[in-house]
């Protein structure tokens, strides 16, 4: 390697490592999984190598350009396997460190909750809303980044943002609230006592478990405060006295990890006005491999 390719390299590289993390929560924002965002940043970084740095006038957006491009591009790909997907799919859970909580509209941004509505988005609408609302982009940079005009973003963005205010979460919560309703879910499976966490759940409370068909979950969404107290009278009961609890955080929000059988479990809450409104579950190890170290995130 010639010493002008070697410090174009060495540039590149400082570049992309100071932006990684904003890189990564981009890609894992538009795709919900930090196995493919990894592939994202990996296939950023080659393009990165062979841009003329000096003819980039912001190495930040153009990175940003590249790690978007990719994520659509990998977003085709993702919705062909969740359609053949056993059982619902959901979010790859992170452990995060408590500055990402801190940040109160990236935690908001990276819950489960969020997440899930953000699903329901095309994948333009999905990642001209993640760099519009979350990363406050401007429309120019978006639209180079979509390879749409800037009024065509302008209006894909005002579509996104109605979409995702009719389907969003409702109601306030707080990370004490989320806390108290997990531990009434560690309570009930260690005493058996499960009226205390029945007593907390919405009467239109959804319930979903993603074990991808290598381990035992719902396969279909539990609906309504009757059908999530029966599956969960069932459920609890068994692993009771055979559980370990460890109070994290996952994606920037108070979570459970709960260890039974040499396998584990991630539940993640969902809470409105004190009331529990979504609780969910990943089983599927393939999605668990984020929960033993922190992933580090930022805008």
């Amino acid at each position: 390697m010639g010493e002008q390719q070697k410090e174009h390299v060495e540039s590149a590289t400082e570049t992309f490592v100071a932006h990684r993390n904003l890189l990564f929560t981009v890609a894992y924002e538009m795709l919900g999984s930090a196995a493919d965002a990894e592939d994202v940043l990996q296939e950023t970084w080659l393009r990165w190598t062979t841009v003329d740095l000096d003819a980039v006038r912001d190495r930040r957006a153009y990175l940003v350009r590249i790690t978007t491009r990719q994520a659509l591009t990998h977003m085709r790909t993702l919705g062909r396997r969740k359609e053949s997907y056993v059982g619902p799919w959901l979010p790859e859970p992170l452990l995060t460190a408590p500055d990402v909580a801190e940040d109160v509209e990236l935690a908001d941004s990276v819950s489960m909750a969020m997440l899930l509505v953000m699903e329901t988005l095309t994948p333009t609408e999905r990642a001209v809303f993640v760099l519009r609302e979350v990363f406050d982009l401007d429309y120019d940079e978006i639209a180079a980044a979509v390879d749409k005009t800037p009024a065509a973003v302008r209006q894909i963005a005002h579509r996104a943002r109605n979409h995702v205010a009719a389907r969003r979460p409702r109601g306030a919560t707080s990370a004490a609230q989320t806390r108290s309703a997990l531990e009434a879910f560690q309570r009930a499976i260690e005493t058996g006592d499960l009226q205390s966490l029945f007593d907390l759940l919405a009467p239109d409370v959804v319930m979903l478990g993603d074990g991808g068909g290598i381990r035992r979950a719902f396969p279909e969404p539990v609906v309504g405060v009757a059908a999530v107290r029966d599956v969960l009278s069932f459920g609890l009961g068994r692993l009771r006295g055979q559980a370990t609890f460890e109070l994290v955080q996952v994606n920037a929000n108070p979570a459970l990890l709960v260890h039974a059988d040499s396998e584990v479990s991630v539940v993640t809450m969902h809470v409105e006005d004190g009331r529990v409104a979504g609780l969910y579950l990943v089983r599927n190890p393939e999605k668990l491999s984020r929960v033993d170290q922190e992933t580090a995130m930022s805008r």
